[in-house]
């Protein structure tokens, strides 16, 4: 079952040495795609051999990684679950020598797997923190700054005191010389990786500033430096690893902070949104 594979990779962490480590990283945030996945193209992912990808298999308590896979059956990403006429349709279609329908159910499971992690303790304690927290830091670097700025913006229509922080600036002392007890940081990242984003990271640690990140699956450095870390899936079979999802789960943590804060956001929201009409104007108003 997948609860018992999801469990087995996140007790190996502990443990696990580097090689391994990035492996149960990798299959923790792509559960829904390890079906389509051999040893060899999961090796070469992740960037290990495939003698490695065996024997951490073993160490999981599985034979080889056909009997993983065979403990997933019961996960979405390997039954025919598309609903509707036109989904059905575009699969159809697709067979015949379209790749998208494969990335329609990539998309679809990983969807899936960002409502699973709503339902977490680490979750909850994320969303109570951003609800609360005096001073909530927003960052992303390079193509993840649109996520970050996006998430800030529409965050802040809920609450005061959240900031997009300055990634220009070059050291952070807006959120690393703030008091720790009243600051948090919420980052966007995937790979390559930019330096800022593991430095700042290291740097909220020492500070003992709490920080949730949100990431892909090939993160390894994450664990060790936040308090939350939320892996999205990013591989749909595309010409480049997508983000979008990442977008999605943003909104989740919205929607979390909204109902965390209850009915009194409505005064805020209607003010915000008069002082846009103010300052900025809408079509037709």
């Amino acid at each position: 079952m997948t609860e018992s594979v999801r469990r087995r990779l996140a007790e190996s962490l502990a443990t696990a040495t580097n090689a391994n480590k990035a492996l149960a990283n990798y299959m923790l945030g792509n559960l829904s795609g390890l079906p389509f996945e051999t040893s060899a193209t999961l090796a070469a992912k992740v960037g290990v051999s495939e003698p490695t990808v065996g024997r951490f298999c073993r160490s999981l308590g599985y034979a080889h990684f056909k009997d993983l896979k065979a403990d997933l059956r019961d996960n979405i990403g390997t039954q025919p679950w598309l609903a509707g006429d036109r989904l059905k349709e575009f699969r159809d279609r697709s067979r015949k020598g379209n790749v998208l329908a494969r990335s329609l159910d990539l998309e679809i499971a990983a969807l899936l797997r960002i409502y699973e992690l709503a339902n977490t303790k680490e979750w909850e304690r994320a969303v109570k923190r951003m609800a609360n927290i005096p001073h909530l830091f927003v960052c992303g670097f390079q193509t993840e700054r649109g996520l970050a700025q996006y998430f800030a913006n529409q965050m802040q229509y809920l609450r005061p005191g959240v900031h997009l922080a300055d990634v220009a600036g070059g050291n952070f002392s807006e959120i690393l010389l703030s008091p720790p007890k009243s600051t948090s940081v919420v980052l966007f990242e995937a790979r390559r990786y930019s330096r800022l984003a593991l430095e700042l990271a290291r740097g909220a640690r020492q500070a003992r500033i709490p920080i949730t990140l949100i990431t892909d699956a090939f993160c390894d450095w994450g664990r060790d430096l936040v308090d939350e870390m939320f892996i999205v899936p990013t591989e749909f079979g595309m010409f480049w690893e997508s983000t979008a999802q990442m977008a999605s789960l943003g909104n989740l943590l919205i929607n979390g902070v909204f109902n965390e804060l209850g009915v009194s956001v409505e005064e805020r929201m209607n003010k915000v949104s008069a002082l846009h009409g103010k300052f900025t104007g809408y079509v037709g108003a």
